[in-house]
């Protein structure tokens, strides 16, 4: 009752604003790595991967549902599994490292208001710079990398064929060899355009700039007054690295604990009110956002991007008769 008769509408508004700001935003920083592979690719398509990839993180431990999701649904509208791979881990990347280079800035800008404020909190921030920094070392060694990823794939199909789960070890090798060559090639191409990394740079720091606003909006809607933007600008991105190495899905716990430690010296008494709008706002709408493009794709006719072979694919063909031509000593 007390918040219900103080509740500022326009803020209250802003809110959910600023969430469906987020996801055209996300289609709008996968849709510039799309395009490039991709030339057919339509935003619309781009909106529907945002959303289902949103979907299945909320739902998977540690967020790992969402990218595979995305590149099954990518292969469905016409992608190759290799080349939506490329696109996913680039676009992964590009955001930690922005996310965590945002946080690092912040640590040392209001690294005195967070100490005094926040327990533990150079404990907390260095569990959560370390999981966001090994995240982001692995995926770009394994983009960069391809001879490491393929004798990472030969251990692997060797191991699975010597328990039986593999049956014929050399096709499989072939096929997913050839997968890989797409993911590598394709990494490339997108790696050689400044103009796509600029602007899916600049529109993932208005990206993760909105998700973090969000909490002020809360607190502006409370008709709360003083508190620094920045200031709550860096407690969220705090949550945020917290809550990444969080095994359940949606972060559960992790996520609502870290909110109540980071942004109970802004809320008060109303610390529970504002982490339930939160909690609603950036999870529970995700999923509600995301099992409605699950219905809109399914009407999509599958296969639906016709097109030529990129450059990727073409060059990985060619690199499979090359190696097909040679014996295989798996």
């Amino acid at each position: 009752a007390e918040i219900a008769g103080s509740i500022q509408i326009p803020s209250f508004i802003s809110i959910f604003a600023a969430i469906i700001v987020g996801w055209l935003l996300e289609a709008l920083v996968l849709h510039f790595f799309c395009k490039k592979v991709y030339p057919q690719w339509k935003y619309w398509h781009s909106l529907i991967i945002g959303m289902i990839g949103l979907l299945y993180s909320a739902l998977t431990p540690f967020a790992t549902g969402g990218q595979a999701m995305q590149i099954y649904y990518m292969r469905k509208l016409g992608m190759d599994t290799g080349g939506a791979g490329s696109i996913i881990a680039v676009k992964s990347l590009v955001y930690q490292i922005i996310m965590v280079l945002f946080a690092l800035v912040m640590v040392f800008w209001k690294l005195p208001f967070f100490q005094s404020s926040v327990s533990n909190f150079s404990f907390l921030t260095i569990i959560g710079l370390t999981t966001n920094l090994t995240f982001v070392l692995l995926v770009l060694f394994f983009a960069i990398n391809e001879k490491a990823t393929d004798k990472c794939l030969r251990a692997i199909i060797k191991f699975l064929y010597r328990i039986k789960i593999v049956k014929k070890p050399v096709s499989r090798y072939y096929k997913l060899h050839s997968e890989f060559a797409i993911f590598h090639k394709s990494t490339k191409l997108v790696g050689k355009s400044v103009k796509v990394y600029v602007g899916a740079v600049f529109f993932t720091i208005v990206q993760i700039f909105v998700a973090c606003i969000i909490p002020y909006l809360i607190y502006r809607s409370f008709n709360f007054e003083g508190a620094d933007v920045f200031d709550m600008l860096g407690a969220q991105s705090f949550v945020n690295m917290v809550s990444a190495f969080i095994p359940l899905p949606g972060a559960s716990g992790g996520a609502e604990g870290s909110f109540y430690l980071f942004f109970g010296t802004f809320f008060g008494n109303l610390i529970m009110p504002a982490l339930f709008i939160w909690r609603i706002g950036t999870y529970y709408l995700n999923i509600v956002g995301g099992i409605a493009f699950i219905f809109i794709v399914k009407r999509i006719p599958h296969r639906t991007l016709y097109r030529e072979k990129t450059k990727a694919e073409l060059e990985a063909d060619r690199q499979l008769k090359e190696l097909s031509s040679k014996k295989l000593d798996l």
